[in-house]
């Protein structure tokens, strides 16, 4: 079938409710000139309808492979993805430190980091429901693990500032 350029192929024309029951399932996607990809879908775009795939590859290397919406034709599931395998695939794109730290450990780190604040006279607070967030200074936050990647503020000064003094104090703990 040749579909004309313009014409939304069967699987553009599915929902995000649809595109969502493909996610964490082994797919096998038929797309246009023949060509067919294999892997583990991480998401569905829903605006260009398409699929990105994870495969993972020999000692934990991960590759993604994008399959554009309008060259696709056609979408079958080979596998259902068990609970260990959601897993794997929920922490592709998560930053390495979270991966790290068990809620006892983050607790650490929030303390040694807001101690040293409090040592360097910058004034620091905990906010949210269970005060896992530093507030420093009222204006500018940062969020466990506590690297300078976590801190945000719309004042880009001071979040240079504290970013620069943080990646020193953790410099200095390693």
């Amino acid at each position: 079938m040749v579909l004309d350029v313009g014409n939304m192929n069967d699987w553009q024309r599915k929902s995000p409710l649809d595109w969502e029951t493909y996610v964490n399932k082994m797919v096998k996607v038929a797309a246009i000139e023949k060509h067919e990809y294999e892997g583990w879908v991480l998401t569905v775009d829903p605006v260009s309808a398409s699929i990105v795939l994870a495969t993972f590859l020999e000692n934990e290397k991960v590759s993604i492979s994008v399959v554009l919406g309008h060259a696709i034709q056609e979408v079958e599931i080979l596998k259902e993805g068990d609970d260990e395998m959601k897993q794997r695939l929920s922490c592709i794109f998560a930053p390495e430190e979270s991966k790290a730290y068990s809620p006892e450990e983050e607790e650490k780190r929030k303390n040694a980091l807001k101690t040293w604040l409090e040592t360097n006279h910058i004034p620091v607070t905990e906010q949210g429901e269970s005060g896992r967030t530093l507030c420093v200074a009222g204006v500018l936050t940062i969020d466990p693990p506590y690297g300078p990647e976590e801190c945000s503020s719309s004042n880009e000064i001071i979040l240079s500032r504290v970013q620069g003094l943080i990646q020193g104090y953790l410099e200095k703990q390693q």
